[in-house]
């Protein structure tokens, strides 16, 4: 089984992810949120990339959320904090999700065999989902603006370590996959440490963001793993 990272959304071609699984990450936030959403019973997870998109697809039942610049968009029910969807509000409903960066990675892995979302939340349940569906599998580290993020590599590299662990074949992971394995396992004592002094987590602590990055920190709270059906994330 062949393991390749993909640093930012920008690098994304399209023939990287034929016949292959493909696990989308954006640790600060939306990969986080989606996994927080749907684990606490959201029906589905539409992803769109644009505001304009969201309103147009919107139906009665549906909640809006998203952001722009970090913030919730204006005249949406909810942001991109994973803790607002944990109140109940989501149970049974379907959301429609505008990011600045993980709902635009998602559909560029929409090519592949299977689309999953990962995040340091579901990391177990969602290395051993991609090692049982038994294709090669791209790492997508969704970045921030076309920019690598550190937080993306770190659960890059913690979903690699797992995998090794679960698979029953050998794991051979391309350069950066080595480089943010040997990451993870350096960083593994204090991942919210880690996450704090990173790029995304300097700046989501400076627009007030600070519990959302140690929220997102959390290793395995969650067993749920989205997998994308159609146009929509839902539970595998």
């Amino acid at each position: 089984m062949k393991v390749q990272v993909i640093p930012n959304a920008g690098e994304a071609r399209a023939d990287q992810f034929l016949h292959k699984t493909a696990v989308v990450i954006d640790v600060l936030r939306a990969t986080s949120t989606i996994v927080t959403a749907l684990a606490e019973g959201a029906s589905g997870i539409l992803s769109v990339e644009t505001v304009m998109e969201a309103k147009a697809m919107h139906r009665t039942g549906d909640l809006l959320g998203g952001e722009r610049f970090g913030r919730k968009i204006a005249g949406f029910d909810l942001g991109n904090s994973p803790e607002e969807y944990v109140s109940g509000c989501v149970y049974g409903r379907r959301v429609i999700l505008t990011t600045t960066n993980g709902t635009r990675a998602i559909h560029k892995a929409a090519r592949s065999d299977h689309v999953l979302a990962g995040s340091l939340l579901n990391a177990e349940a969602c290395a051993e989902a991609a090692v049982v569906l038994r294709r090669d599998i791209v790492l997508f580290c969704a970045g921030t603006h076309d920019e690598f993020a550190l937080e993306d590599g770190l659960c890059a590299g913690l979903l690699l370590d797992r995998m090794t662990a679960l698979s029953g074949t050998p794991i051979e992971a391309d350069d950066l996959g080595r480089a943010m394995l040997g990451f993870y396992r350096q960083s593994a004592a204090d991942m919210y440490g880690t996450l704090l002094q990173s790029a995304s987590g300097r700046r989501m602590s400076k627009l007030g963001f600070g519990k959302d990055v140690e929220f997102c920190a959390q290793v395995n709270r969650f067993d749920a793993v989205p997998r994308l059906s159609g146009d929509t994330m839902t539970i595998v």
